[in-house]
């Protein structure tokens, strides 16, 4: 029913939506409060802080402690997936927020995920496409652009794994069969700052 045990404990599963943009076994299940409260805090928020302030250096006015503003992150939102017998997600990104993660929570060992008959390798994984892909015109590769190559990253997933990415980034679910379910967590969220205004820029010279 696309529910699942976190750390041998409480089952969750509320919300249970379909979403036609899975194909295969596939469920897209929202979370109750409850899980919502304790993936919220088992989640590395701390990383999600860090590397806000990586990607931002420059852009950020300097703060007090001369490392930036105060930060204020906010989980716009959380939701998991189940996945089995070639359940995948097509190219998407996410919006209304500025930086997304996925946490693997369950999947086959690396050993037994690659040997899939026909997905091999790339069995489950999740890629991502940079920005290059779009200046690769009708997929053409020569050593002429040779620079935009390659063009996306494959992660595979292993579980307590958490991938952080900009919201912007084009990334899909491959598909996925196995003896265990795909199981994964995925949110989405903001950065504020904690005091004031998150506007950096004027809009007008007046």
């Amino acid at each position: 029913d696309g529910s699942f045990t976190y750390d041998g404990g409480e089952q969750y599963g509320a919300g249970h939506t379909d979403d036609d943009t899975y194909f295969g076994r596939s469920s897209y299940c929202g979370l109750g409060p409850n899980a919502s409260y304790v993936i919220t805090y088992s989640l590395p928020l701390a990383t999600l802080r860090i590397t806000g302030r990586k990607a931002n250096r420059g852009a950020w006015p300097t703060g007090v402690s001369g490392q930036g503003p105060d930060l204020r992150i906010a989980i716009e939102g959380m939701w998991f997936q189940t996945s089995n017998r070639g359940a995948f997600h097509e190219v998407h990104s996410h919006g209304n927020c500025s930086w997304s993660g996925v946490y693997c929570v369950q999947v086959d060992s690396p050993a037994r995920r690659v040997t899939h008959a026909t997905y091999g390798a790339s069995n489950g994984v999740t890629r991502c496409y940079g920005p290059h892909f779009q200046q690769l015109g009708g997929a053409h590769v020569d050593l002429g652009n040779a620079y935009l190559q390659p063009p996306q990253v494959e992660l595979e997933p292993v579980p307590g794994q958490l991938l952080l990415f900009p919201s912007w980034l084009a990334h899909q679910a491959l598909p996925y069969e196995g003896e265990l379910d795909r199981v994964i967590v995925s949110f989405n969220a903001s950065i504020h700052a904690a005091q004031g205004s998150d506007q950096l820029h004027r809009y007008s010279a007046g």
